[in-house]
């Protein structure tokens, strides 16, 4: 009997929108199960419309984790570091996704759709869903982000 995995929501404009069809298919494939909040085509998109309402669910306890894309990975991390409980992270390897996961415990990885292969997107996500959260001294530094220091 397999274990049931979690549910991800994945959200991305125009400029992540093969690689994040490419992503849902391997998830799947994986025993994933998906929320895509789009976009759903390759057209010109603002990025915002579906960030935000899939950062909105991260940030409500909708979904433990997301994917979220866009060309450079930059305004979809941009827009979902807009909610408190949402620690978005912008990736390019394996590296910084474990780092993300590890000692930021990061709930949504932010992928540039146009700055890496398929298959590296591919191993980033597979190190941003393995990773554990290393707690210790790094728990009083996460708790410190969603601060507002005046």
């Amino acid at each position: 009997m397999s274990e049931k995995k979690q549910t991800l929501a994945l959200a991305s404009d125009h400029g992540g929108y093969w690689m994040k069809d490419f992503i849902a298919f391997k998830l799947r494939d994986a025993g994933y199960e998906i929320k895509d909040f789009g976009t759903n085509s390759g057209d010109s998109v603002d990025y915002p419309n579906f960030i935000h309402p899939m950062a909105h669910a991260v940030n409500e306890g909708e979904f433990e984790k997301g994917i979220i894309l866009c060309g450079s990975g930059n305004g979809a991390q941009m827009t979902a570091n807009k909610y408190p409980r949402v620690r978005a992270g912008l990736c390019w390897n394996v590296e910084q996704a474990r780092l993300i996961r590890m000692h930021n415990n990061a709930n949504i990885l932010s992928l540039p759709g146009r700055f890496v292969s398929f298959d590296e997107a591919w191993k980033i996500v597979e190190a941003f869903l393995q990773t554990a959260f290393e707690g210790g001294r790094h728990t009083q530094r996460v708790e410190k982000i969603s601060q507002i220091i005046k």
